[in-house]
């Protein structure tokens, strides 16, 4: 009976939207209730990119920003907190982030860069844990998987790349792993879209681009399982999961609507034609961005507009018509988010956000470790296709404090020692795999000889045409056995 009740609280929260801004500040970032369309909360001084706003640990608003030409550094992540009053966390960085992305814990935070690098920090501490090439041009989108295992990048060539997590966080071996795990090269314009969506025991991504396509993938092996073609260019898409639908918002207004159909009888690479599908038509400018609530569509256009859709009958409850300035992200939370009440600050004690650096985390072994409790937590509780532990995380079974007393010629020793002794137990065990292969070989031919003989000589008893010379034979071979 509990459990119901706090079901139906649940369904009955009323939600909020949070839109934000690329450049006018007139709309900064505004939170508004949906069902009234009254403002609730409003940050002026905020503007980001396509897919550069989050909301972090249901706590926190996360944003990355461009700077102007001429500034320090190329841009910042701006942090806001949700529910009580504290001054924002500006955090500078080496070049302007464009989109971000946090795993659902809210511990690591990743920004994709305009050169094409990728950024991993560690919410809590604070510290940039790693920094690398992703792509040759700027980075698009950036996705983790459902269970947080896996990041899926896509750029401004069209192409996307699947990174181990557990890789590109072993700050020990990082020179000899290669966190890549998939090169997706299946676009031929700028990625516009990215969701990652679970289906059975398959994991599925969904890439939209400029191209006119949306594309499925089994990010576990990299095969393309699906495109949907269409005759206008696809500047976003998001997904209904209570009704498997997909939006597809296109460069004149027009939205898409399909049904998500994943039936992997069909075979890979399946095609489907999009020009076929239902459209909803309610914009006059291209579509920025999009999201969908429990009940509702949400998508936002060129023509300075806010337009909610009804999730049954698909037409628009509420428009917001803002003038000026173009709505780039949009994200629904719920309004208990906002609101400061007991049991919110007492969760919130425990999470804090710390000034992100901007120097990468040093690979020395001897001085830093990778916490990475969230994903061990993971990959206990789930099993992958793909074995993606660490080895060198595994090893450090020494504190950091203890690490500084360590002298470096001890260090490189005992890691010398203990890639001999590994190497050792590899050779011994291939030998007695080799030696058990050559005698279940010998046993299988044995056995193979004796059935066939003894199946011979009943035939040859049978039919009562056995010469004496065979007889013989036969008598001699069977004294040798």
């Amino acid at each position: 009976m509990e459990q119901e009740n706090v079901r139906n609280r649940v369904v009955e929260e009323r939600e909020a939207l949070v839109a934000c801004s690329d450049q006018s500040m007139r709309i900064g970032v505004t939170i508004w209730d949906m069902k009234t369309g009254e403002k609730m909360f409003h940050i002026p001084t905020c503007s980001s990119p396509p897919f550069g706003l989050l909301c972090l640990r249901n706590q926190f608003i996360v944003a990355s920003q461009f700077n102007k030409h001429g500034s320090m550094g190329g841009g910042s992540i701006v942090v806001w907190p949700l529910n009580k009053p504290q001054q924002p966390i500006m955090n500078n960085t080496v070049e302007a982030i464009g989109p971000l992305s946090c795993t659902k814990d809210g511990i690591y935070l990743v920004g994709g860069g305009l050169s094409g690098n990728a950024y991993i920090w560690n919410v809590i501490n604070g510290k940039l844990l790693k920094t690398w090439t992703a792509h040759y041009k700027s980075v698009k989108h950036i996705i983790f998987s459902n269970d947080d295992s896996l990041l899926v990048s896509g750029s401004a060539d069209g192409m996307l790349c699947v990174w181990s997590m557990i890789s590109l966080l072993d700050v020990e071996e990082s020179a000899s792993r290669n966190p890549l795990l998939h090169h997706l090269p299946g676009h031929m314009a700028s990625i516009t879209g990215l969701l990652a969506i679970p289906c059975n025991c398959y994991s599925f991504i969904i890439s939209s681009a400029l191209d006119g396509t949306c594309k499925v993938w089994d990010f576990i092996t990299g095969m393309l399982v699906q495109t949907q073609g269409y005759p206008l260019a696809i500047t976003c898409i998001t997904l209904h999961e209570g009704e498997s639908l997909l939006f597809c918002g296109t460069e004149n207004g027009t939205i898409f609507v399909n049904k998500l159909d994943i039936g992997l009888e069909e075979g890979f690479n399946s095609i489907i034609r999009g020009d076929q599908s239902p459209e909803l038509k309610g914009h006059s400018g291209a579509i920025i961005a999009m999201t969908s609530s429990r009940t509702c569509l949400i998508s936002s256009s060129e023509d300075c507009t806010i337009c909610i859709w009804d999730a049954i009958n698909w037409t628009i409850t509420r428009r917001f018509n803002l003038e000026k300035g173009k709505v780039t992200n949009l994200v629904v939370i719920l309004q208990s988010w906002i609101l400061s009440t007991s049991n919110h600050t007492r969760g919130s004690n425990q999470y804090t956000v710390s000034q992100l650096g901007k120097s990468p985390l040093q690979i020395n072994g001897h001085n830093e470790t990778t916490s990475l409790v969230s994903l061990c937590r993971i990959f206990k509780e789930k099993q992958t296709h793909i074995d993606l532990r660490s080895t060198g995380l595994l090893r450090q079974s020494i504190s950091g404090p203890q690490k500084t007393h360590v002298s470096m010629a001890m260090t490189m020793q005992m890691k010398v020692d203990r890639n001999i002794e590994n190497r050792s137990w590899a050779t011994k065990m291939a030998k007695h795999a080799m030696a058990i292969n050559r005698q279940m070989k010998s046993r299988l031919l044995d056995l193979i000889h004796r059935r066939l003989f003894c199946t011979n000589k009943i035939n040859f008893q049978k039919s009562g045409m056995i010469s004496r010379k065979q007889r013989k034979g036969i008598k001699k071979s069977l004294k040798m056995e």
